[in-house]
């Protein structure tokens, strides 16, 4: 294996890792309607006792995806999570809020009531999937950071590659109104899975009801934002890199260009949002389908598997710097050694094996459908 077709391989294997993450923000889209799905007590505990099978899958997976990013690609690891840590670190609390409230919302000692974690929950239903939405738009948009390699050999007291351009450390990202955009594009999508897995996995017919009907509210804003995103990414110029000098250059229509050229990512960005449209329309149309979050749930993870791939492939930065744009980062430019990478290539091998783990246990914490007689137990949240 060359070293090209590691860095290939390793932004292939990063980009499946964020579109699976987008999809499990189903917990997060959940949680943020819990009083709007829920009517009574008893019935946000069915939710949140939903999301709670679930929400380490979600957890674990951001986890895994920093860690990807952090062995195969350091020099963005350093950069965005070292350099945007406010955007981060609020990410990350959003989602530690949402474990503590898991845990202590119903037990003994809880002076703050169950109430305030499942507040809690809600914010981590809203803050988590706009910010992460907000972060991955920054591989189309831009942020502002400066690159300088020369350190590493020029000054041995403070070997700083990376640092940002201003002191808003990443917060400068939601002052772009095309990440606003693509983030609450994600927030809107992450409360569509969260009503189709709710209606798929709890057995509760005014659960469901209220659902459906909750579910046209959220696909329209869904698909505005959506589509506009998508319509202005394909039409601005993007950011391309010389494999033979590595020089970058901004050019006119570079990610329509990449689906040109790579067609058959245009074709599984194509079958992924008419998987999505097909799981909501059908969900909507009838009144005994409740498996829609399986086509939209597979529908979501093609579509942000082939913007990101998009984003990275084809000699494309996938980081650009808006303050310096030869600091700009591609998969040729901030990836780890060839050594790392082949090393790293042999343990995925073990990825459809862990895959099949997490299959089976989700079957087997799904085997029953959620009903009001199990929140009576006292395993239940």
């Amino acid at each position: 294996m060359d070293y090209t077709f590691l860095q290939q391989y390793w932004w292939f294997l990063v980009s499946l890792l964020g579109a699976l993450l987008v999809f499990l923000l189903f917990v997060q889209g959940a949680n943020s309607m819990v009083f709007s799905l829920g009517s009574n007590e008893e019935e946000r505990r069915l939710i949140v006792n939903s999301t709670g099978r679930k929400w380490e899958f979600t957890f674990t997976t951001l986890v895994t995806f920093g860690g990807a990013f952090f062995a195969s690609f350091p020099l963005f690891y350093s950069t965005s999570f070292g350099g945007a840590y406010w955007l981060w670190m609020l990410i990350l609390f959003s989602f530690v809020l949402q474990a503590v409230s898991y845990e202590f919302q119903n037990k003994l000692g809880n002076l703050l009531g169950t109430r305030t974690f499942q507040w809690f929950l809600v914010a981590n239903g809203i803050v988590g999937p706009l910010l992460l939405g907000g972060a991955v738009a920054t591989f189309f948009n831009g942020s502002n950071f400066i690159i300088s390699k020369d350190n590493l050999i020029g000054d041995f007291a403070s070997p700083v590659i990376s640092s940002w351009a201003n002191a808003s450390h990443g917060l400068d990202a939601l002052l772009d109104p095309w990440n606003l955009v693509l983030g609450l594009a994600v927030f809107f999508l992450a409360r569509i899975l969260g009503i189709l897995y709710i209606m798929n996995n709890i057995d509760d017919e005014n659960i469901r009801c209220r659902a459906s009907v909750r579910l046209i509210g959220v696909t329209v804003p869904f698909v505005i934002l959506f589509v506009a995103f998508l319509v202005n990414t394909l039409l601005k110029d993007g950011y391309a890199y010389d494999p033979e000098t590595g020089v970058i250059s901004t050019v006119a229509y570079k990610y329509l260009n990449n689906f040109v050229e790579m067609w058959y990512l245009a074709i599984i960005l194509l079958a992924g949002v008419v998987l999505v449209l097909y799981g909501i329309i059908r969900t909507v149309i009838s009144k005994t389908y409740i498996c829609g979050i399986w086509p939209a749930g597979i529908g979501t993870v093609l579509t942000v598997l082939a913007l990101l791939l998009c984003a990275g492939w084809n000699n494309t930065a996938y980081y650009p710097s808006n303050t310096d744009l030869q600091s700009s980062l591609t998969i040729a430019n901030s990836c780890s050694s060839h050594f790392t990478l082949s090393t790293m290539a042999v343990v995925s091998l073990l990825i459809p094996f862990v895959l099949a783990y997490i299959v089976y246990a989700w079957y087997s914490i799904d085997k029953k459908k959620l009903d009001k007689k199990e929140i009576a137990t006292d395993e239940s949240y």
